[in-house]
């Protein structure tokens, strides 16, 4: 680890002066301090946000707010979650060790960095962690990498199971910056690789994830998260999917649908939801919709079989949130 400058903000403004000559903020470090420890990261300078008020989970009849400090453990355990967005505690149940869950923030999950192993091997050339260097996950072990979302210089998949969750149910940011306060769909928050995958999200320098705002549409209460993985503890998806469904007399009448493991991004799948939408129950409707999610799949030579497992991720789900036998 490098030496660096540690500070402890007592608000939000003496947080948002220092990280604007360019600290980086801290809160749970599952995430940082590993990279530091391994020299991915170098920060100069660490800016310890932990004081900042950022604790609720408000729910209220048609949303819920969460403070981008609250752990993870907490909105897993919150009995109006677990009633009101299943799709988020199932999410993050599955996410991380328990003792990880406990130190982590929802903030942090959001923002922390890929899994690659390329990324994290300092003598392994990769375009996130020194731009320009090239990819060698393109040619070389590449099992876990993504398939929606690549390009030639990356195919990283994006290891938040949180963020899938929330993209499935249209959440939005709220941030805070030098130019004010910011809201945006969370959609936004995530940018894809092109030809710049160093540039991971949207946020400008300096700039403070506050909250997360989750509308409660009709389909969030009948939602669900599954997550498949190599093994079953402690594991990154290979894929998962986040269902929402509105069901009523045994029509669909609404659909979110989003997953994960698979893309370098969490990856909202319209397509599959404009097919769901207004039709009846059906297992050969799930499977026909479920073919739709690999649509523009562009598999690298050891993860090919991503598509199978992610069609069959998807439909699974679909059976399970709609409740069919």
């Amino acid at each position: 680890m490098f030496p660096f400058r540690y500070l402890k903000a007592a608000d939000e403004q003496s947080a948002l002066r220092a990280a604007a000559t360019g600290a980086r903020y801290i809160a749970g470090g599952t995430s940082l301090v590993d990279l530091m420890r391994e020299t991915v990261e170098r920060p100069d300078s660490l800016v310890d946000i932990n004081a900042l008020p950022y604790r609720w989970i408000d729910v209220q009849p048609e949303l819920i707010r969460v403070g981008s400090l609250v752990r993870m453990s907490d909105l897993a355990a919150h009995p109006m979650v677990r009633q009101q967005a299943p799709v988020i505690s199932q999410a993050l149940e599955l996410s991380a060790s328990a003792q990880l869950r406990n130190m982590a923030t929802i903030g942090g999950n959001l923002l922390q960095r890929t899994r690659c192993l390329y990324f994290r091997d300092v003598s392994a050339a990769c375009n996130r962690r020194a731009p320009g260097t090239g990819c060698s996950a393109i040619e070389g072990r590449n099992r876990t990498h993504a398939i929606l979302g690549v390009s030639q210089h990356c195919s990283a998949t994006h290891p938040s199971d949180l963020a899938v969750a929330l993209l499935a149910l249209d959440a939005v940011v709220v941030s805070r910056g030098g130019a004010g306060q910011r809201r945006f769909p969370l959609a936004e928050l995530f940018r894809e690789p092109g030809d710049a995958p160093h540039r991971e999200h949207n946020l400008g320098q300096g700039e403070l994830l506050v909250g997360i705002e989750i509308p409660l549409g009709p389909e969030a209460g009948r939602s669900g998260y599954l997550k498949v993985r190599d093994r079953q503890s402690y594991q990154f998806a290979l894929a998962s999917a986040a269902v929402a469904l509105d069901i009523v007399a045994g029509t669909i009448r609404s659909a979110r649908v989003a997953v994960g493991g698979v893309a370098t991004v969490p990856w909202r799948l319209p397509a599959v939801e404009q097919v769901l939408r207004g039709r009846s129950l059906d297992a050969d409707l799930f499977r026909r919709a479920a073919a739709l999610s690999v649509a523009g799949a562009r598999p690298l030579r050891e993860n090919g079989f991503k598509i199978e497992l992610l069609q069959r991720t998807l439909e699974k789900q679909l059976a399970t949130v709609a409740a069919l036998p």
